[in-house]
């Protein structure tokens, strides 16, 4: 698109909410460039952000903001999720659930600090990337962001660096801490991957503001042991032995599913268990599903809606920070720079989340903002819209030559 001459509104409220956790108006102008450049640059490098405003300073000073600059991404993240809690649709509750989940991001070579060859399961293929796990919050609005975030190293770098070897369950508990040292209300939600008994134990060794361990829905990979009736038998081999009469209608809006629930043990595990086998029909053989936790006094609904939310908090984030906000796109060799770009990219979510479902149509939007990629096009259209008056205005009012304003916008 041609040349920005003027910041988004929502990036110009940014700065006035966080500009002063910079140092000067050289950082919070990158800033508040950075930042719009994650919500309409066409390649969100910093080259390519750079390259989309009409007056800018070189570029390496937008790389500097990032890998050298004096000034705490973790301050930024705090200061991000206390403006959240001003707004009733963005609130912590006791009913909010925390999603945590693994996400792989591509890098284009293995000069990029920590990318390593992974096996990527939904595209079943191995690939060039960075493994970062995502602790975030669904609100009881359906509205959600993320928290906080871990990178896994591999073993072979950190013996390189000569610091201690973290695994996805260390990591995942180091995630599990933060979120209780800061009192935050919820219950977390996990894919297999996560349900191993020493997360579990983690989670339910916390307590909540009334005392109580916190609570947690996981999906339960169908070959563990459970104890069941005095035999330890594989979860499927109890789903299997579950007659169709002893299976439950449930619905759940337009959906309807069938299910059989009991309170077991998991061996390893310290505290009793309720798991949730579910069917799509009746008579299946096999089950589609089965959860875990430790919530045992919760009707069986409520279980399956809180492990709903695992993917609204954690597919739908990774899916839109990627394709809509650069989660991927930076590929500076810097440790500093790519941590800054993920709490950028979490703060640029966060602004846009803010946005959507309102009560009507933002002045700047034009139309009620649904999601985040409606979101970045309506700002695209705003930046666009600013820019034409800008250059109609310099050729009608204060009569400079076309060819200048041309040349100013980049267009030549």
């Amino acid at each position: 698109m041609p040349g920005i001459v003027e910041f988004p509104k929502i990036v110009r409220d940014a700065l006035a909410e966080y500009g002063g956790l910079f140092a000067n108006d050289c950082q919070r102008r990158h800033l508040a460039e950075y930042l719009t450049g994650l919500f309409v640059a066409g390649r969100k490098t910093v080259l390519g952000i750079h390259d989309e405003f009409a007056r800018t300073t070189d570029q390496s000073c937008l790389n500097r903001f990032l890998t050298a600059a004096d000034w705490d991404a973790q301050d930024l993240n705090r200061r991000r999720l206390e403006a959240l809690q001003k707004d009733p649709s963005t609130r912590y509750s006791d009913q909010g659930v925390i999603p945590i989940d693994n996400t792989l991001i591509d890098r284009d070579g293995m000069l990029i600090p920590d990318a390593g060859w992974y096996w990527d399961h939904a595209e079943h293929r191995h690939k060039i990337a960075q493994d970062y796990l995502f602790a975030n919050y669904v609100c009881t609005s359906g509205k959600h962001y993320p928290l906080e975030f871990r990178l896994f190293r591999k073993g072979e770098i950190c013996s390189a660096l000569k610091e201690p070897f973290r695994n996805h369950t260390r990591l995942c508990c180091e995630l599990i801490d933060w979120v209780c040292e800061r009192q935050i209300p919820g219950d977390f939600a996990m894919d297999s991957y996560f349900t191993n008994a020493e997360i579990l134990n983690h989670v339910h060794a916390k307590q909540d503001r009334f005392g109580q361990p916190r609570g947690y829905v996981g999906d339960l990979k169908s070959n563990r042991k459970l104890e069941w009736e005095g035999r330890v038998i594989k979860a499927s081999d109890l789903a299997a032995s579950i007659p169709a009469a002893d299976r439950k209608e449930m619905r759940i809006g337009d959906r309807r599913q069938w299910y059989f629930t009991v309170t077991v043990r998991i061996p390893d595990v310290k505290h009793k268990v309720r798991v949730v086998i579910l069917w799509r029909y009746r008579h299946d053989e096999k089950c589609c599903k089965i959860l875990v936790t430790n919530r045992v006094t919760w009707e069986v609904g409520r279980v399956v809606r809180v492990y709903r939310h695992r993917w609204t908090g954690t597919e739908t984030f990774h899916r839109d920070g990627k394709q809509q906000l650069g989660l991927g796109d930076c590929q500076l060799r810097d440790v500093q720079g790519q941590t800054r770009h993920i709490y950028l990219v979490m703060l640029a979510y966060s602004l846009l989340m803010g946005e959507l479902r309102q009560g009507r149509a933002r002045e700047w939007a034009l139309h009620r903002l649904m999601t985040i990629g409606e979101a970045c096009r309506a700002m695209t259209k705003e930046a666009l819209r600013t820019t034409l008056s800008w250059a109609i205005e310099q050729v009608t009012e204060r009569s400079q030559p076309l060819g200048h304003v041309v040349a100013q916008l980049g267009l030549t």
